[in-house]
């Protein structure tokens, strides 16, 4: 199970968030590149890069050190944060990333992630699945919809999406460990899945990997790297042994 390493980017900063909340903004860095480089010396073998701005609707405040971060990475990244339609998904693999998340889209204009899977491989497309109460969020999680989660996971499913990331809105950035409820009901779909939210210790990955086979292949880590209980070496290192 990959261990990966999040970078959330806001007007420029390296951020973390609250529940997504703006008005819970903490900056970490104004140099998400050099953040990015850290997280690789230290071993990660993939980052996870979401443009918070382009979430919240502005996709230009951070282009440049998207790219940036693209290309000077020697690991896969893979980039989120308001992709909604083809040219822009163009435009995040022509950075050189490796893998593009799309959201919101995935529910307003579910043919872009078709076309996005049909022109690079479903293997390099992730659709981010947002969750609050079991229902789907979009638009920078500002607006929960009606839709329930597995019944969305069972519609992408019919597009050839193979791989998701699960988020768990009322845990991310909180450090209260990860939805294990919520992504059992989603276990067994033949479908990949990146776990994001909440998680807050090497325990928490390593009781993650023990649902390997139902799917669970990685895990995004955030605010925990930030504190002085977790260590990103070490957390990949143990979750690699056991």
């Amino acid at each position: 199970m990959l261990v990966i390493p999040a970078i959330d980017i806001r007007c420029g900063n390296s951020v973390r968030l609250k529940q997504g909340k703006i008005d819970t903004e903490t900056i970490y860095s104004t140099d998400p590149i050099f953040i990015a480089k850290l997280w690789m010396a230290k071993g990660a073998q993939r980052i996870h890069v979401v443009d918070l701005d382009g979430a919240f609707g502005d996709s230009n405040v951070n282009k440049e050190i998207v790219k940036n971060i693209c290309s000077v990475i020697d690991i896969p990244v893979e980039v989120g944060g308001g992709i909604r339609n083809i040219d822009k998904v163009k435009e995040i693999f022509d950075f050189g990333a490796a893998f593009v998340v799309l959201g919101t889209v995935a529910i307003c204009n579910p043919g872009v992630v078709r076309k996005a899977i049909d022109k690079y491989g479903s293997d390099r497309i992730i659709v981010a699945i947002d969750a609050k109460d079991g229902k789907v969020a979009i638009d920078g999680w500002k607006d929960v919809t009606p839709i329930n989660v597995l019944d969305l996971v069972n519609s992408l499913k019919e597009i050839n999406v193979k791989n998701i990331l699960y988020t768990d809105i009322l845990r991310d950035g909180m450090f209260v460990g990860p939805d294990f409820t919520g992504l059992k009901k989603i276990f067994k779909n033949d479908i990949k899945i990146i776990v994001s939210g909440g998680i807050r210790t090497i325990d928490d990955l390593i009781r993650l990997k023990k649902y390997k086979k139902d799917g669970v292949v990685g895990a995004v880590v955030g605010t925990a790297l930030y504190k002085d209980n977790f260590n990103l070496e070490n957390a990949i290192k143990i979750v690699k042994e056991s």
